[in-house]
């Protein structure tokens, strides 16, 4: 749940409205609503095939009160590139109008971003374009039927990676191969902690250059997961150290925003998915060894930069 304090920090206007046709517990809706919520009404959004190129442009429950582009599956962060710089052009003809305050966002799933958007996100990465960059990670390509993705975790099921042939390689890195391109800066994000999401998004929108968020956004027809437990799974994903929020400035400056005390088992967290239910014990074991030896790896890369 969300404090009132909380609430009111992050701000009650709506640029992502109801009506729309995400589904029941959508991660992503709850994630592009945050987003939009810190970037405000001058924000222009690039959407590659995904399920939220469907939810924002399909009429008549067409739902951004704000500029979108919906765009091929492989060019999301080519277009943006693109509309950041008319945006640069205009400012220049036409200083002190609305163009100069002008953010560009790309929000795409995981498939348009770990798979067919790969290469042109590293194009952008590696010219430092100016845009904002939001992979919302739910782990398939939920739109077309809920198919295996490189972000795919080990152990998961998927129409591609049915029980008996269950995904058995890990998840990609995606921030590791973000950070190897030296951008000014990466942040991971769950939408079960809003006010850190949210400042990250601020803190996002004044800095130039390519910037990339990796927001943890569940589906719960996907994960076979009630839709009531969408925030209970992202804040369990950061609790049991699955998916660590921290940020990476200029490639190697680490800052962990959300410190353990205890981490919590990650059998708890895989119990109330039905796409591990099928997991034996061992392998649920070898899921926890795989979380605890990645936890200390980043442990060691934060506290070699402190």
């Amino acid at each position: 749940m969300v404090s009132i304090k909380e609430a009111m920090e992050i701000g009650q206007e709506e640029y992502f409205l109801a009506g729309n046709s995400s589904c029941s517990g959508c991660g992503l809706e709850i994630a592009l609503r945050w987003a939009m919520k810190a970037l405000g009404p001058n924000t222009s959004l690039v959407t590659p095939a995904s399920c939220l190129n469907v939810v924002v442009g399909l009429w008549p429950k067409t739902a951004p009160n704000f500029p979108f582009m919906n765009m091929a599956f492989a060019a999301g962060a080519a277009a943006a590139t693109g509309v950041s710089a008319a945006f640069k052009a205009k400012s220049h003809r036409f200083p002190g109008k609305v163009w100069e305050k002008m953010t560009t966002l790309v929000f795409a799933g995981d498939g348009g971003t770990t798979d067919i958007g790969i290469q042109g996100l590293s194009g952008a990465a590696e010219r430092n374009s100016n845009i904002i960059y939001c992979c919302y990670d739910n782990e398939a390509y939920m739109n077309t039927g809920i198919q295996r993705s490189s972000a795919t975790p080990y152990g998961a099921w998927t129409t591609t990676t049915p029980v008996k042939h269950f995904k058995s390689r890990p998840k990609k890195d995606m921030v590791a191969i973000m950070a190897a391109h030296y951008i000014p800066y990466i942040a991971t994000a769950s939408i079960g902690y809003p006010e850190d999401m949210v400042k990250k998004v601020k803190k996002a929108k004044d800095i130039k250059g390519t910037r990339f968020l990796h927001v943890y956004a569940p589906c719960p027809t996907g994960w076979k997961s009630r839709p009531e437990d969408t925030i209970k799974l992202s804040r369990m994903v950061v609790q049991n150290a699955i998916f660590p929020l921290f940020e990476i400035e200029e490639g190697d400056k680490y800052t962990l925003n959300i410190k353990l005390r205890e981490k919590k088992p990650v059998e708890d967290y895989l119990r109330i998915q039905g796409r591990f239910r099928h997991l034996t014990d061992e392998e649920r074991a070898f899921m926890q060894k795989e979380v605890d030896k990645k936890w200390e790896k980043l442990l060691k890369l934060i506290n070699s930069k402190e």
